[in-house]
């Protein structure tokens, strides 16, 4: 009996060829590397103008006793600003009194904002009427709101002594609300909290439409009350965004400058100066831009210390 050998095949047995690279679509890709530079440049030119240039800037005014003439020459002195800064009681003041403010705007601004989103997150008439209402504080001029809120705060004849004397009588002198340090930083702080709550209950409005309907329809079916499936769900659910408006309200609590020099202009004798309105002066009244600048500095400094522990306090609660 006769066998047929058959061949082998051919694809099978002839090695595999490399695929040669396209040199023309090498050579494109290549010459692209420049396009995402290119879009990104104006950008990064108009942050190094605007941005990192003025920060460089007074880092290296903040090392010397600066001239303001350019005809008079910079004296360096080192780190004698920063140390002077460290010895200075007005400004630690001017700190304190920017945590005062601290604690009493922002977890007000937060409770009320979260307060609030809630309600405006659920289904009702006029629900978008509110949130204009609530957000129109936002974009009102600083300065014009700050004047508003002194004439409401004078002593003689404004609004709210008017309400607690003859409205409604809960005292029988009117309060110097202006005049004293603890009533003068609670009158800021008010005007802080109306300004900033209509930015809060945006941003937890925003959060609050990520938050899956399911998920509320199963702790529902599994008992949980409103209260419970706003601990349960609710607060999970948006705790990247809360503490995206925590870190950025603390930020703007010691970054408070307008309503505090058009309200109290620091007063009396320096008891409700903030930081900035303290660097205000010693830069534009004392012409002392080189202590100025190394106090922007001590504070940008606690800024992001307060910030990077905040940001690893609600990691580890993750």
């Amino acid at each position: 009996m006769t066998t047929t050998r058959l061949a082998p095949s051919t694809a099978a047995t002839a090695p595999a060829r490399r695929k040669r690279p396209n040199r023309a679509v090498s050579a494109r890709h290549a010459t692209r590397w420049w396009v995402p530079w290119a879009f990104a440049a104006p950008g990064m030119i108009l942050f190094i103008v605007v941005v990192g240039y003025p920060l460089l800037r007074s880092l290296q005014i903040s090392f010397y006793q600066w001239a303001v003439l350019p005809t008079d020459a910079s004296t360096f002195v080192g780190f004698d600003n920063y140390t002077r800064a460290l010895g200075d009681a007005e400004f630690w003041t001017s700190m304190a009194n920017a945590g005062i403010y601290l604690i009493l705007t922002v977890p007000l601004t937060l409770i009320l904002g979260l307060f609030f989103a809630v309600l405006l997150n659920a289904k009702m008439p006029a629900r978008t009427v509110f949130r204009v209402l609530f957000y129109i504080p936002v974009v009102t001029s600083w300065v014009v709101v700050s004047l508003l809120f002194k004439f409401l705060f004078v002593t003689d004849g404004g609004a709210v002594n008017w309400a607690i004397t003859d409205l409604l009588p809960l005292t029988s002198e009117p309060v110097p609300w202006l005049e004293q340090r603890g009533t003068g930083l609670v009158a800021v702080a008010a005007l802080g909290i109306w300004k900033s709550l209509g930015w809060c209950l945006v941003v937890f409005l925003a959060a609050l439409g990520g938050v899956g309907e399911e998920q509320y329809e199963a702790a529902s079916l599994d008992g949980a009350n409103a209260w419970q499936q706003f601990l349960n769900v609710t607060l999970p659910g948006i705790r990247g965004t809360f503490l995206f408006v925590l870190v950025l309200q603390v930020i703007g609590a010691f970054n408070v400058f307008a309503s505090v020099l058009l309200m109290t202009n620091g007063g009396p004798a320096g008891s409700t100066e903030v930081p900035l309105t303290y660097m205000y002066k010693q830069a534009f009244s004392f012409l002392d831009f080189g202590y100025a600048s190394a106090m922007s500095f001590i504070l940008a400094i606690i800024i992001v210390v307060i910030s990077i522990l905040q940001f690893k306090f609600f990691r580890e609660k993750n």
